[in-house]
């Protein structure tokens, strides 16, 4: 918002009042799976989600391509396969970040522990580049597992591609700071970026903590995340959390509760696309 200083609050920077208690919630996973493509399209274009984060490498990644529609949708920065037998891998010349199985490591430790640097930067780059190749307006950039946020060497990859396309990114609590052992949160705001608030962690299908979290949000720009897909026999032989996915779809799109915990928090939805537009204002 024009006239506003840049050390005002974020709601204040983006056209409301610093008490003003804005929502973002992201659909996380575009592009695990069909089963996913066809849930988060829905919350987005008739459910309660303001915006989603694709999954470049994965093998439905050109279908949500296909189905987009100019929806808020980030780039899911991905160097993690987490499931046992639904493997996905990078998509350039990466050997340090193949975990000799089909895929990218598993585990956060296993990547941090192999992977090269510059082909984690080489990697996450190429992520973008083909998200805006295949037509995405991309919104903002977060981190599969939280791969390249809690780590200072990853850190810095997400900075500066955040920095080089002009994304606000996902961040997280300040709380974390301590456990991590490096501050976050300033490091990005000292190169300009933007980021909510406060980040709301839970489970995949956590549907009583998320309505908990909604009931409690404070002012501010939050961000909660959920992983909605629907119920087909790919995603349960694929995912072993598909229960939960298909409940965070039911609580986005079929549950008129969560509309009414909303309005009753006295909630304004938003997208990450709102924080773009602040952040390359600034720029």
């Amino acid at each position: 918002m024009s006239g506003v200083a840049a050390s005002a609050p974020l709601a204040e920077r983006l056209g409301f009042t610093p008490d003003d208690r804005l929502l973002i919630v992201t659909c996380d996973d575009l592009g695990s799976s069909r089963a996913a493509n066809v849930a988060v399209y829905e919350s987005l274009r008739s459910g309660l989600a303001t915006s989603a984060s694709l999954m470049v490498p994965c093998p439905w990644a050109r279908d949500a391509a296909a189905q987009y529609r100019g929806e808020d949708v980030g780039v899911h920065l991905t160097l993690n396969a987490e499931w046992e037998t639904y493997r996905w891998g990078p998509i350039t010349s990466a050997p340090s970040l193949l975990d000799g199985d089909g895929g990218f490591p598993r585990t956060i430790e296993d990547t941090w522990d192999h992977a090269d640097v510059e082909e984690v930067r080489r990697e996450c780059r190429a992520q973008v580049e083909r998200a805006i190749l295949w037509g995405f307006d991309v919104s903002h950039l977060d981190s599969h597992m939280g791969t390249l946020q809690l780590r200072p060497e990853f850190f810095d990859v997400y900075l500066e591609l955040a920095v080089d396309f002009g994304l606000p990114v996902r961040m997280g609590p300040a709380g974390g700071e301590r456990a991590v052992g490096f501050p976050y949160r300033d490091l990005a705001a000292a190169e300009g970026l933007i980021f909510p608030d406060h980040l709301v962690v839970t489970p995949v299908g956590a549907r009583h903590a998320i309505e908990q979290a909604v009931f409690a949000l404070g002012p501010g720009v939050t961000e909660i995340f959920l992983h909605p897909a629907v119920d087909t026999d790919e995603l349960r032989a694929s995912h072993p959390d598909w229960a939960g996915r298909v409940e965070d779809h039911a609580l986005l799109c079929a549950d008129p509760s969560f509309s009414d915990l909303l309005d009753r928090a006295g909630v304004t939805l938003i997208g990450y696309r709102e924080l773009r537009d602040l952040q390359r204002a600034g720029a």
